[in-house]
């Protein structure tokens, strides 16, 4: 009887990944403390390559130019040193925003909240007081106003505390992932040593990773591998990059004209803007009730200025200022960004609005292409069916 090994591999396989399940299935708290352990030790790593991913852009820049500096007459020297030197500028640009989001943006934020809250909470008393004049009302719906009792003061300690602590924040999480890193200092120097390894031997990296995918896949899968790993990279930095510099020229024209036109709490509801901007398509808008919400609590009439002024600019920023900053660099048309937010939302909150736009616009790219191939090599049989039956046609006759 002649023994086919192939089958008895593959039995083999599906017999010891059935035992690792069972197995698994039983010793759930084992697996997930290693799993824990493991990304314990690969979080630097992690936060230093995601640094590295963030850096590269700017890097490519200022490197550019250091780089079209030393062509110039007298200042050759910096060819050589281009690249640390353009990495320590990097850095220094990163750490310089790193401060100004921790000492203005996040402040201004808590801020912006605690003044919600306490306009919240007058709005409600003026409510009740005067919930018999709102001829429009229900008995009911009075009777449920009248018997709201809410610690407003317990409302703003804890919400203080959760935006200070970081723990899902509107940054996305982000502040939570320094603070888990910053938490030992030796890991936060591994991860910053690592960060600049990876900008100063990206290109070394990127052919050792070439190699690699070559030898262990074949030619054509690995091609298509490092063709899929470019798309995503270039479609995240640049979305990312992108929605970063479109939040920050929005929040600065909403400072500007609101200082102006004399509106209150101008930098606090312009760092909102810009905060919430980051989230895709909602963010704004969300923005643009808290702020006049906050001027109807000062100036009924203002507020409805506040919106209007909103309308324009929000129209401005959409026709001319967004095509410009992001462009078609995601490539994914307007349904389907409805459909990431709302899928990425629903999957991991506003983490997921942010991450899930260029994640569907990678596989959205890959799609249409692999559809254009489909049709291409359809057309190609079905002109090569035709010229086969035009010869047998021809023969005939």
């Amino acid at each position: 009887m002649r023994m086919d090994w192939k089958i008895i591999k593959q039995w083999f396989l599906l017999i010891a990944f059935g035992i690792f399940l069972y197995w698994g299935l039983n010793h759930l708290d084992v697996i997930t403390g290693g799993v824990g352990r493991l990304l314990g030790m690969v979080t630097p790593f992690l936060f230093g390559a995601a640094v590295a991913f963030i850096l590269r852009r700017p890097l490519a820049r200022i490197e550019s130019l250091i780089l079209r500096l030393a062509s110039l007459k007298g200042f050759g020297f910096l060819k050589k040193a281009s690249r640390m030197l353009g990495i320590l500028l990097t850095f220094m640009l990163f750490l310089a925003v790193v401060i100004l989001v921790m000492f203005l943006v996040i402040p201004e934020f808590v801020r912006a909240v605690s003044i919600l809250i306490s306009s919240l909470e007058r709005f409600i008393r003026q409510l009740q007081e005067s919930s018999e004049d709102w001829g429009f009302l229900s008995q009911q719906i009075i009777d449920w106003i009248d018997s709201l009792q809410i610690d407003w003061a317990s409302v703003g300690t804890e919400v203080r505390n959760w935006l200070i602590s970081g723990a899902g924040t509107v940054l996305g999480g982000t502040v939570g992932a320094v603070s888990a890193v910053v938490g030992g200092v030796v890991d936060t120097f591994m991860a910053l040593v690592f960060s600049i390894y990876l900008l100063a031997q990206k290109e070394k990296l990127g052919r050792q990773f070439t190699r690699l995918f070559y030898a262990v896949l074949p030619e054509k899968r690995a091609k298509g591998l490092l063709d899929v790993l470019a798309l995503a990279g270039d479609t995240f930095s640049n979305f990312f990059s992108g929605q970063f510099t479109e939040a920050v020229i929005l929040g600065s024209m909403f400072f500007v004209c609101m200082s102006i036109f004399r509106f209150p709490y101008a930098l606090v509801i312009s760092v909102l803007i810009a905060v919430l901007a980051l989230i895709p398509i909602f963010g704004a808008f969300i923005g643009c009730a808290t702020g006049a919400f906050l001027i109807l609590m000062e100036d009924p009439l203002k507020a409805l200025w506040f919106v209007i002024m909103f309308l324009v600019i929000q129209q401005i920023e959409g026709n001319l200022i967004y095509p410009r900053v992001v462009g078609s660099s995601v490539g994914l048309p307007s349904i389907w960004v409805l459909v990431a937010v709302t899928v990425g939302g629903s999957a991991m909150g506003i983490i997921g609005m942010v991450l899930f736009i260029p994640l569907f616009s990678v596989f959205y790219n890959l799609l249409r292409v692999w559809t254009g191939r489909r049709l291409a090599l359809k057309e190609a049989r079905q002109r090569a069916a035709s010229a086969d039956g035009d010869e047998d046609r021809g023969e005939d006759g």
